[in-house]
């Protein structure tokens, strides 16, 4: 079967967690169920290599040829967060850091917008793409007293931490606007950080009851890229938003494969 027959490769970068005494690389479920079921992909997990953490570890490959193998790329949620560095600032990760995830997505998102690859960011990375194209984060929203509580409570139940949270306005005439032929929805919330200085060639679709931006997309002329920090993952087909979201998405990988 060739490659234009074929569902389209979508490549979701693995988070480097630990289990005990030993580190794993690894995806959510449920960013891999949205990519199939969803966006009509298959999914490729690609781990954030780096021998032990040995960032100066050059793999025997770049991400250029990563990316040969890829239609579209989604950039998933994770615990951790960016190393602040990365955007200027001297301190905010609060210890949850993923360096090697740092040093693949970084380097993949920057790679893929020069090919003009479809990318689907979710809440970390959302934030990935906008400090990759030269933004920056609030490091730590809850001492910001602007803004309302965006983490989730982790004493409720996973249903409960990935309910609806709060509204979002859109932005008339965004992606998101059109899809829905309305002015705001509700979103779940359950982040720390958040969008500072938007990056050059993003575009803003929705944005807080706060003024928080919640989701920016590349400007037309660079092709497919949205970024959201809620959680359209979750539940993806029971949420008209969720749906139409993946549901484009998807259709740009297979519009991106045919183009090959």
């Amino acid at each position: 079967m060739s490659r234009v027959d074929s569902v389209p490769h979508i490549g979701i970068p693995c988070d480097v967690f630990a289990r005990g005494i030993h580190p794993f690389h690894g995806v959510g479920e449920k960013y891999i169920n949205a990519a199939v079921h969803g966006a009509g992909g298959l999914p490729l997990l690609l781990p954030a290599t780096g021998a032990a953490g040995d960032l100066s570890a050059a793999a025997p490959y770049s991400v250029e040829q990563l990316l040969d193998g890829l239609d579209a790329l989604l950039l998933p949620g994770s615990p951790s967060n960016i190393q602040p560095h990365h955007y200027g600032a001297d301190s905010g990760d609060d210890g949850k850091a993923d360096p090697q995830r740092d040093h693949l997505t970084l380097a993949l998102i920057r790679a893929a917008r020069r090919r003009r690859l479809p990318i689907l960011a979710i809440c970390r990375g959302f934030q990935e793409l906008n400090v990759a194209l030269g933004g920056s984060l609030h490091p730590q929203l809850c001492r910001l007293p602007q803004f309302i509580e965006h983490r989730e409570d982790t004493g409720q139940s996973r249903a409960e931490q990935y309910a609806p949270a709060h509204s979002v306005n859109l932005v008339a005439g965004g992606w998101l606007s059109q899809w829905l032929e309305a002015g705001q929805w509700r979103v779940n919330s359950l982040h720390g950080q958040g969008v500072d200085r938007l990056a050059p060639g993003l575009v803003v679709e929705a944005t807080a009851q706060d003024g928080l931006i919640e989701a920016a997309r590349l400007a037309d002329t660079d092709g497919w890229g949205l970024g959201v920090q809620w959680h359209p993952e979750w539940q993806f087909a029971q949420d008209p938003l969720s749906t139409r979201l993946f549901d484009e998405f998807g259709a740009a990988a297979r519009a991106y494969a045919l183009s090959k």
